[in-house]
């Protein structure tokens, strides 16, 4: 659990690092590194669109045999889009990354909010 402010986004990229390390270690350094790109992505996203000050998101890693399962819940229905790629914008290409990272991704409605979701190859 994580409390919606930026600097968690630096700390679920440590977290998300320290557990490839532990429980992947054969994981290659490219593909924790893809890893831990979509958790930052979508936990930025989270903070940013799905909560309010003083609400929390939530980081949940699946290792599955042949992928990991990254799931970022936030407390706000609302389902992301993605926005026409610009190069006179510095942000909104959070989705287009996570997309091209992973093999799939989703949207799941939850009880008090969403999960946002993504599955990489492992």
């Amino acid at each position: 659990m994580l409390v919606s402010e930026p600097q968690s986004v630096h700390a679920a990229r440590r977290w998300v690092r320290e557990f490839v390390e532990s429980r992947l270690p054969a994981t290659s350094g490219a593909r924790a590194a893809d890893i831990e790109l979509v958790v930052s992505e979508l936990v930025t996203n989270g903070i940013r669109y799905g909560s309010e000050p003083g609400d929390s998101v939530l980081v949940v890693l699946d290792v599955r045999p042949a992928l990991v399962r990254v799931e970022v819940h936030d407390p706000v229905r609302r389902r992301p889009r993605g926005r026409a790629v610009s190069h006179q914008r510095a942000r909104g290409r959070g989705l287009f990354i996570v997309a091209a990272l992973a093999e799939r991704w989703g949207v799941e409605d939850r009880p008090f909010g969403k999960s946002v979701w993504a599955e990489l190859a492992r």
